[in-house]
């Protein structure tokens, strides 16, 4: 059973609750150390940024009633057990008196445990999210929400919920996902209505189902609700059908993610270099250029038409236009950054947006709210 008292062990909060006292004892704000300064452009939940602790505060109450600022520490491997230790007296506090609640009501063993909804919440666009999804999210009690689940998702979170940033970034991991497995178990557990936010859909690349596997295992009923994947909900914004027929006859999803942060994508097999099929590549920017030429070698012709898309379905979306045997040097080129989808086939050219004119292709980076072409 996950107990109160487990949830500080699983943060791993004992030096992180040391490293408090120590940084308290010299007058120093740990929230403001955490890069707390400005707000950010980006439709998506950035790490320390103004956003995330306001949309977050009520987990620290008491920290963000202090005011003065304060230095950077020194190390920032210690960041993020200074955010979780901050996190934990009001999380005790919270399952505290939902456990109260629950017995108030009945007992816990009438009432049972909790419900734990997997929620997919497509590419950006709230306009895109089910009518299931939102009925959901705003009848939660605590809301675990990822970096690519955007603002104006959030903004529709019922008045009463408890929103908690638990995202990944390359390099930083607000929680780790085992971390995250222990809070969705112990507060349903206290029998609350919990929501796993994610963006697309939670079991295409989302670790979904090793969430709804933990939790089963433990008897914690988990209903999921998809969501509009990146992949179909990009692609219909630019009208790149992913499928076509006499042009592309499957499609395929691939994660560019690597082992340990390398540069080689986790697995391309040799049958991905079909020419009439469509690849849809997620978190693939690191390895782009391994993915590429791997593909041209098992055979995709170098002229294949491709797009990488940065933030799509925003008003921040970014587009860039290429063949493959130049996409990766003009998405280094144009600056492009995460999170970024990769389409590469054939239907790619039957966008309304692919540029036709001249010996070389175009690069076409687009905005949805302005469109220009560079060359």
């Amino acid at each position: 059973m996950a107990l109160v008292s487990r949830i500080p062990s699983v943060s791993s909060s004992s030096s992180a609750a040391t490293q408090l006292r120590k940084i308290k004892s010299f007058g120093i704000n740990p929230v403001c150390c955490i890069n707390y300064a400005s707000h950010s452009s980006s439709p998506f939940t950035e790490k320390h940024s103004i956003e995330r602790y306001q949309r977050d505060s009520w987990i620290y109450k008491n920290e963000l009633e202090q005011s003065g600022s304060c230095p950077i520490l020194p190390d920032p491997s210690y960041v993020r057990d200074y955010d979780i230790a901050l996190q934990l007296p009001e999380l005790k506090k919270m399952l505290q008196v939902l456990r109260e609640k629950r017995e108030g009501e009945g007992g816990c063993d009438r009432r049972g445990p909790g419900n734990v909804f997997l929620v997919g919440t497509g590419p950006g666009d709230p306009e895109l999210l089910t009518v299931k999804a939102l009925r959901v999210i705003q009848n939660a009690d605590l809301l675990l929400y990822d970096r690519l689940v955007s603002n104006e998702v959030l903004d529709l979170v019922g008045p009463d919920a408890r929103l908690l940033y638990v995202g990944k970034t390359a390099g930083y991991h607000s929680r780790t996902q085992e971390e995250i497995h222990e809070l969705l178990l112990s507060f349903a557990e206290a029998g609350a209505n919990v929501v796993r936010l994610k963006g697309g859909d939670p079991l295409v690349f989302g670790r979904g189902g090793e969430e709804m596997d933990f939790l089963q295992q433990k008897g914690i009923q988990v209903k999921v609700i998809p969501g509009i994947t990146a992949a179909s909900g990009i692609s219909a914004e630019l009208g790149i059908p992913l499928t076509h027929r006499g042009v592309a006859n499957s499609v395929r999803f691939l994660t560019g993610h690597s082992r340990k942060g390398g540069t080689d994508p986790l697995f391309v097999a040799e049958n991905a270099a079909d020419p009439d099929s469509t690849l849809v590549v997620y978190m693939g920017l690191s390895t782009l250029p391994s993915l590429a030429s791997k593909l041209i070698h098992h055979g995709l012709p170098t002229d294949t038409p491709a797009v990488a898309i940065e933030r799509g379905t925003t008003p921040q979306q970014r587009i860039v236009f290429a063949e493959l045997k130049n996409l990766a040097d003009d998405i280094v080129s144009h600056r492009l950054e995460s999170p970024t989808l990769i389409i590469i086939g054939k239907v790619v050219a039957l966008s309304p947006l692919w540029p036709h004119s001249g010996d070389e292709t175009p690069i076409l980076v687009e905005t949805k709210s302005s469109t220009s072409t560079l060359q």
